[in-house]
């Protein structure tokens, strides 16, 4: 069985076990307040029709994420299935209690205190579910776009290994990576080490955001330690130029970030037009790298003049 496969019928399951809970509840709850009468055999069919329709919207849903995925985009087709999966839901639940003889409103008033207990029993669940909502008509993000996210407190991490510990600067913690699908319960972000992440709407919807796009221009920050015996004037005069030829690249500022007895430290800020971070930053420190080492043998080669 393929992964996509598996991964369809672990949400198939799931979702008949919370139908089940929910329609068993529900019929518990007004058979006690006598608001049903007390043949269970008209609840066995309404039950089939329940379980049956959720059924059937949920895999009209995945056919429609599917199938219109190639003409609307996956983002679109993706809020066509969850709009698709949600009205499935409602209509579920209306012919349930239209097979049951209860109207609609006597089995609202009725199964308050089935939602009541049904919402303690399930705060994370329906969370996730509102916050799916939330994200569908506020859509911070769709599927496709590589985002950062970061939670809960939007915390800061001060940098403790060298030479990021003599700078001021700081990191924000997150999980970045391309979306890929939005659910009922999960936004699931395919990250950029390789693994699928499932994260909660609930947890979702109060995130903070960072949206990376194409046309993104981001500064990137590079650091590099430099012995003290290359003057840092002369560094800056070799170096800038080189970095400017980076594809990408649109600005360069260097400068000295901090010292040691022994060494000083640049801040190498590029403003580059790139989604990563990483490719810009490679290419910047390759560079440097091979700046300081060709200044070394010319320093090296003066004093041996000299001498």
């Amino acid at each position: 069985m393929s992964r996509f496969s598996e991964r369809q019928l672990i949400g198939l399951v799931l979702t008949v076990i919370i139908s089940a809970v929910v329609v068993g509840l529900a019929i518990f709850t007004l058979a006690n307040l006598k608001v049903i009468p007390a043949d269970y055999t008209l609840y066995f069919y309404a039950t089939i029709w329940f379980v049956g329709a959720v059924l059937v919207a949920y895999l009209i849903s995945e056919i429609v994420k599917k199938r219109l995925g190639n003409f609307i985009g996956a983002s679109n087709a993706t809020s066509v299935a969850f709009i698709t999966r949600l009205l499935g839901y409602i209509i579920a639940f209306i012919g349930f209690f239209l097979l049951v003889h209860v109207s609609i409103g006597a089995a609202l008033a009725a199964g308050g205190f089935a939602g009541l207990v049904l919402g303690l029993a399930s705060q994370t669940v329906l969370s996730n579910i509102f916050g799916g909502i939330m994200l569908l008509f506020s859509r911070p993000y769709k599927v496709g776009d590589r985002i950062t996210i970061s939670t809960w407190q939007y915390g800061l991490i001060a940098p403790t290994y060298p030479p990021k510990f003599f700078s001021n600067d700081f990191l924000i913690p997150g999980y970045t990576g391309v979306v890929t699908d939005i659910s009922l319960l999960y936004t699931t972000i395919y990250t950029d080490d390789k693994v699928p992440v499932k994260i909660p709407n609930s947890i979702m919807v109060q995130a903070a955001i960072f949206i990376h796009n194409s046309e993104e221009v981001r500064k990137i920050r590079s650091k590099y330690e430099v012995p003290k015996d290359l003057d840092p004037e002369t560094v800056i005069k070799e170096l800038k130029p080189r970095i400017e030829k980076i594809e990408g690249v649109l600005e360069v500022d260097i400068k000295v970030l901090e010292t040691t007895f022994t060494t000083y430290i640049l801040g190498i800020d590029t403003l580059a037009k790139s989604i990563f971070e990483e490719p810009i930053r490679d290419q910047v420190l390759r560079i440097t790298m091979k700046t300081i080492k060709e200044l070394q043998i010319g320093n090296g080669q003066k004093q041996l003049a000299k001498s």
